[in-house]
């Protein structure tokens, strides 16, 4: 088991805690509800059927910068228990994840379900992988797979998944297109009952 909420609750942040009445809330918590270290199979299969991924990483001065990761859901990976792995398609060479990471291990993913109102914390620390055809094969998913120029590497040391309070619902375009698919199906499959009833009143 992993030291949970210690990772995130510092001495400062459990002093902001104890100054709004919180702080011991918060310890009984991590004492009945600690942070694990692993991902069990329900969040995992959330992360993995998420297309929008947030991760934040900061650089070996402390500068902190959030980068959004969109795909097609699988594109993060749970690979074991304790890693996640995701393909890296480049973008506009920027190269403030690399940069951060290279002088500074540390990050969070946010991956967030609007649909399902739900989201997931996860601390750990992320590995650049250049150079591994093999890994990028497993990674790499979607239209785009072959645009995949190197692998991250995530291994977990705790996460939380937090209250869907102020979630917005929202719904993707394939989502949309399946439900309204369903839904005309189901309309005409009733319109052909009443027709085919209407014919044998008829009669």
């Amino acid at each position: 088991m992993s030291a949970g909420p210690d990772i995130v609750f510092t001495d400062a942040v459990k002093a902001q805690q104890a100054g709004r009445g919180a702080r011991g809330l918060h310890a009984r918590a991590a004492e009945t509800r600690p942070w694990p270290d692993a991902v069990t199979p329900d969040p995992a299969r959330s992360i993995e059927a998420q297309a929008s991924v947030f991760l934040g990483t900061a650089g070996a001065e402390g500068q902190p910068c959030i980068q959004h990761r969109g795909g097609p859901p699988g594109d993060l990976e749970v690979l074991d228990g304790g890693r996640l792995g995701a393909a890296d398609r480049g973008g506009n060479r920027q190269c403030i994840t690399l940069g951060n990471l290279s002088g500074n291990p540390r990050a969070v993913l946010f991956p967030i379900d609007h649909a399902g109102r739900q989201r997931i914390k996860i601390w750990g620390r992320a590995q650049v992988v250049e150079d591994d055809p093999e890994l990028l094969a497993r990674l790499g998913t979607g239209p785009d797979a072959a645009k995949a120029v190197r692998a991250t590497l995530f291994g977990i040391e705790a996460w939380d998944a937090t209250c869907p309070q102020y979630i917005p619902r929202r719904f993707d375009e394939t989502e949309v297109e399946n439900a309204l698919r369903f839904r005309d199906a189901r309309i005409a499959e009733l319109e052909a009952r009443l027709a085919q009833m209407a014919e044998a009143g008829g009669g």
